[in-house]
């Protein structure tokens, strides 16, 4: 026996949630899986740099980070170092 129209509709609906639901099940193993894979690569990446520093676990976040920024800002040359004019004094005598 043929469905109805209004059967057709009802299973088509159906057929919508499931799909609707299998995306958002979908979306969230993406979302834990780009998780996982970015905690993976900042602990890699913590033991690299803890390899190449010496008493790297007596050092402050804020002392490793103000190294790396050392490290990683361009070296001063008279190309890039300001006009001595548009040098700023922070004492007070000067």
């Amino acid at each position: 026996m043929p469905k109805t129209r209004t059967e057709k509709i009802e299973n088509i609906q159906t057929r919508i949630t499931q799909l609707e639901n299998e995306r958002k099940r979908l979306i969230q193993q993406q979302k834990e899986q780009e998780r996982k894979d970015r905690t993976r690569r900042l602990i890699e990446r913590g033991s690299i740099l803890e390899s190449l520093l010496d008493n790297a676990e007596a050092m402050s976040n804020e002392d490793i980070k103000e190294l790396l920024q050392r490290a990683l800002s361009p070296p001063v040359t008279a190309q890039n170092q300001p006009e001595p004019s548009k040098v700023i004094s922070l004492n007070p005598l000067v």
